[in-house]
């Protein structure tokens, strides 16, 4: 989890050594606050859940936050998808279309020689 983190962590007990950020099977995820460290943010989080309205500020009215789903699948096979995911905010409601396999994001090192990506395509 990066940019954000769950409000409770739920029972973990299965995993030995590590055990993962939340074991819940419905988490609520909140924004981390400002000044949070860099190792822990990613692009447009960490504003504290506050937002400003796209008419005003549009570059202030988006959050966002990474989320790893370790136990889901690790190829498109494999992997289940998230079913009746629901972001809840207030005021409108926001509605999530269904989840879809798409083609692999890829992550460039800092040093720009190398390429990973979150899920291998078959």
């Amino acid at each position: 989890m990066m940019g954000g983190q769950t409000t409770e962590q739920g029972d973990c007990s299965r995993f030995k050594g590590n055990p993962p950020h939340c074991c819940k099977k419905d988490p609520t995820i909140v924004d981390l606050l400002p000044g949070t460290p860099y190792n822990q943010q990613v692009e447009n989080c960490c504003k504290g859940g506050v937002l400003s309205s796209w008419f005003h500020d549009p570059s202030n009215a988006v959050s966002s936050f990474q989320l790893s789903v370790g136990a889901a699948g690790t190829t498109n096979r494999t992997v289940k998808l998230p079913r009746n995911f629901t972001l809840e905010a207030p005021g409108p409601a926001y509605i999530c279309g269904p989840a879809k396999i798409v083609r692999p994001t890829k992550f460039i090192t800092q040093d720009k020689r190398r390429v990973t990506q979150a899920l291998s395509k078959y």
